[in-house]
């Protein structure tokens, strides 16, 4: 612990000065005298002379004005290309406050380089890096130490203990397959180093039960032609949509006693001459459903030895384990029991696609897995450039660590926000006076479930949402080159879209991302929602803070990504050695935002999104109104409440539109107000200990829109198990929830009228 301490110095860099921002005032005068002028126009000639004489004066002074202040701004201009050697972040006298938006952009376009990225991901990638290890170690204190070459206004670390899982390298985790009496028939070979972290331990025995991608509304079909996962090992595939910790939730769900994923050739390529995996080949996730430590589900993980863990209930009851195409043949290849349908099958070889459960001979399967918590010292490392208004935060962060070589894991999105963090200090010695601050963050432990990241919310969880404009992620940015995609909160829509205008595609020259998508079939197809292994899930479902994570793709997956093969060599040769190339154009979007983000007067958030995403579940509840008014259930507050929170966001967006927003004091008021929209939207009516994710639209629990919605189709497709009850306090959690939201955004409570009645409804 010593020599890492030693590696990681908090730096105390308090170069930055005092700044001022220089404004013209207003020439008030001007217009009273050029109306005194245009009345005496008609009663005297003389007047017309002196108005002449005047004009001409007026114009003159102007165009010589005007001349010094575009001379100004070239000679501005002519200094922000020049990347000046040496440090510091120290601000030019003027303050750089008057820089367009269009010269900012010419600037970061200039300063943002190819080479820089390429050689860090390189760097990074170099060998395996996981949390604690001397690797890891070294790796964060020189992402530390390019943050200082920088001279930034503040760097620093923050340290913190959390609990990880490891393979238990004295007892390997174990296959078998066993006979009727549960003699071991034949030990199956496994590779000791992959797991998943987070898995239960311990041994579980029984048949297999193929469940497809392990989706809800796979088990939903298993269910249907009588083949239950209850008392059985299920064996899933790698995608679908869903991530590790899903599938092993919904297997325990369904009665399964342990979960077995591998990656089918149908989903990831497995002939390595073709750029794909080979069949010896696992792939290790997380399993942990949630984000950060698991043991302290909600609050910081700090000093463990003085608070006792509480796990959290996100983290699974039965052992899982990833296995190989290989493995998985092997078993699948065995099972008896009923076809699979035909969108079932997958491409392993010599396998003929039953359900199972059961094996020829009355065999079975034999699952040990044997896995060590164990608490690991983490360190997030943090860099910072003060704005004018420094309580406002852009923050982009990334994953620093890897249990492999992680050359996208961890290194691509290193390699940005090293470069981001590099353009944008050149920017400031050059000129630029960003309005709000902006800071750059490598996290630690991400393979584990984001939980540097997390952990760091929870610690600031009560301040963020009043300074934390927007989070960008830069995990995994890069996997391929032909389409962009972005999870995102829908405040960042309008802003994204603005942006992709303007950045050219990395795979066409001279074409922009928005147009190549619109010939793709639509730039829309690039905005989705965030997902709960993104790296920008916890900041806006935990801590109501509008987040976003972008990648570049191919049309076929990137088959490397948590495995060993995740090297930088097949990284370029998937991108045709256009890594530099794509990585900048990637900084260059995310820039771009960010730009937006701390140089326009009004942030640009869109905050009527919201208004629209209820407006769907009400066009639901519509549906079904008569067989909810037959059980006594009126869906008429939930309606009154989306009204006034539309009607709350239009009536504070047109105040904003005809404001006077080069008003200091006025812009504030509005960007404070703007700030907290996504904060409003996590639930007050539940725990953030035992429901995290509060966000009613973005969380997990019975509390979001989400479960409302999937509880209310039960009224056609399965009425039995509709549970009135239930179903009242989610509407009523839920309704809440925006009925809050629509009033914070209308103002003070004498503000705020109600028109609707509270009636009694049979319960």
């Amino acid at each position: 612990m010593g020599t890492l301490m030693a590696h990681l110095t908090q730096s105390d860099d308090e170069a930055a000065a005092q700044r001022e921002e220089l404004s013209l005032e207003e020439a008030g005068p001007v217009g009273d005298v050029t109306g005194w002028m245009l009345r005496r126009l008609h009663g005297n000639r003389r007047g017309c002379v002196l108005i002449g004489v005047c004009g001409g004066v007026a114009f003159t002074a102007a165009f010589l004005l005007a001349l010094a202040v575009l001379s100004g701004r070239g000679l501005c201009s002519q200094r922000a290309g020049l990347e000046q050697p040496g440090g510091g972040a120290t601000r030019p006298a003027d303050g750089g406050a008057e820089l367009y938006l269009g010269e900012l952009r010419e600037m970061m376009r200039r300063l943002l380089q190819d080479e820089d990225l390429l050689s860090t991901v390189s760097r990074v990638s170099r060998a395996d890096h996981p949390p604690g290890s001397s690797e890891g170690t070294v790796l964060a204190s020189e992402v530390l130490g390019r943050f200082r070459k920088l001279q930034m206004d503040h760097t620093w670390t923050e340290s913190l203990d959390a609990m990880l899982q490891v393979p238990d390298r004295s007892f390997p985790s174990s296959l078998h397959l066993v006979d009727s009496a549960g003699r071991v028939f034949e030990q199956i070979p496994l590779n000791p180093s992959d797991y998943c972290p987070y898995s239960a331990t311990g041994n579980y025995t029984g048949g297999v039960v193929y469940a497809h991608y392990g989706r809800p509304e796979d088990f939903n079909w298993l269910r249907s032609v009588g083949v239950l996962a209850a008392g059985h090992l299920v064996v899933m595939r790698v995608g679908g949509g869903v991530s590790f910790a899903e599938k092993v939730w919904l297997a325990e769900r369904n009665g399964g006693g342990g979960a077995l994923i591998y990656p089918d050739p149908a989903d990831l390529p497995q002939d390595p001459r073709r750029l794909g995996l080979n069949a010896h080949t696992a792939v290790s996730e997380h399993v942990h459903l949630g984000s950060g430590d698991p043991f302290t589900p909600g609050f910081p993980s700090f000093n463990l030895s003085r608070f006792p863990p509480i796990p959290s209930s996100g983290l699974p009851l039965i052992p899982a384990l990833p296995i190989t195409a290989t493995v998985a043949a092997k078993l699948l290849s065995q099972l008896s029991g009923p076809p699979c349908p035909p969108s079932w099958r997958g491409r392993l070889p010599y396998v003929r696609c039953v359900l199972g459960p059961d094996f020829g001979s009355g065999r079975r399967v034999r699952l040990s897995v044997q896995n060590l918590m164990t608490p690991v010292l983490l360190n997030n490392i943090f860099s910072s450039l003060e704005g004018r208004e420094p309580d406002q935060y852009v923050i982009l962060g990334a994953q620093r660590d890897s249990l492999g070589p992680g050359a996208v894991k961890s290194g691509v999105g290193t390699a940005i926000l090293l470069e981001l963090a590099r353009t944008f200090s050149t920017m400031v010695k050059n000129g630029f006076s960003p309005r709000r601050s902006l800071l750059f963050v490598s996290w630690d432990a991400g393979d584990f479930g984001n939980v540097g990241a997390t952990e760091w919310l929870e610690v600031y969880l009560s301040m963020l949402h009043l300074k934390a404009v927007a989070y960008f992620s830069l995990d995994q940015a890069i996997m391929g080159d032909d389409h962009l995609s972005a999870s995102t909160s829908p405040l960042l829509v309008d802003l994204l879209d603005a942006a992709i205008r303007q950045v050219e595609h990395p795979k066409h020259a001279g074409q922009t991302i928005y147009s190549q998508a619109e010939r793709d079939g639509g730039s829309w197809r690039i905005m989705k929602p965030l997902y709960l292994n993104s790296g920008a899930y916890s900041f806006t479902a935990f801590a109501g803070v509008p987040a976003m994570e972008l990648r570049f793709t191919e049309d076929r997956a990137y088959p490397f990504l948590n495995t060993p093969l995740d090297t930088v060599p097949r990284l370029q040769e998937v991108l045709g050695g256009r890594l530099g190339v794509t990585g900048r154009s990637l900084a260059e979007l995310v820039g771009e935002m960010v730009l937006r983000l701390v140089h326009d007067h009004i942030l640009p958030l869109r905050i009527t999104s919201y208004a629209q995403t209820v407006l769907q579940l009400s066009a639901q509840l519509n549906k079904h109104s008569a067989e909810l008014q037959s059980r006594g259930v009126s869906p008429q507050w939930l309606f009154s409440a989306r009204g006034d929170y539309s009607r709350a966001a239009e009536t504070l967006q047109r105040a904003i539109d005809y404001s006077d927003l080069h008003d200091p004091n006025t812009a504030r008021f509005y960007n404070t107000r703007i700030m907290k929209v996504e904060y409003y939207f996590l639930s007050q009516y539940v725990s953030a200990m035992e429901t995290p994710f509060r966000h009613v639209i973005h969380g997990r629990g019975n509390h979001t829109l989400s479960a409302l919605t999937e509880h209310l189709t039960l009224l056609t497709s399965d009425p039995g198990r509709f549970d009135e009850n239930r179903f009242r306090r989610q509407l009523a959690l839920f309704t809440w929830t925006l009925q809050g939201a629509a009033n914070a955004l209308n103002g003070d409570v004498w503000s705020i009228r109600h028109t609707h009645s509270y009636t009694h409804t049979k319960r």
